[in-house]
C-alpha cells in the first residue's frame, strides 16, 4: 500500500490527485478557482502537476470555490483530460 492520495488515471499513463485553490485575481477584491492536479511518478514522490484555468469567481475564496468542489467526479475527470491534452500539444 502507498501513502499518497488516492489518483485518477489520464490519458497520458500517469497518476494524479487533485486539489482546489483560489487566488487574488488581477480585480481587487476578487477570486478565482481552479483545480490543481499533482502527477505521481513511481513510489511517492509527485514529479509534475497540471492546473485549469480558473472555473469560477467570487468576492470571496470560499465564493469561488464552492461551485469547483460541486463538481462531479467525472467533471473533473474531464478536467484532467484537457490539461493532459493541453500540455502534450
Amino acid at each position: 500500500m502507498h501513502g499518497r492520495p488516492p489518483a485518477f488515471g489520464a490519458a497520458d499513463g500517469q497518476a494524479y490527485s487533485v486539489a482546489t485553490f483560489a487566488d487574488d485575481t488581477a480585480e481587487v477584491g476578487r477570486y478565482g478557482a481552479a483545480l490543481l492536479f499533482v502527477r505521481w511518478g513511481e513510489g511517492e514522490k509527485p514529479v509534475g502537476h497540471l492546473e485549469t484555468d480558473y472555473l469560477a469567481f467570487g468576492s470571496t475564496p470560499d465564493e469561488a470555490l464552492a461551485p469547483v468542489l460541486a463538481l462531479t467526479l467525472e467533471q473533473v475527470k474531464a478536467h484532467l483530460d484537457q490539461c493532459v491534452a493541453r500540455s502534450a500539444a
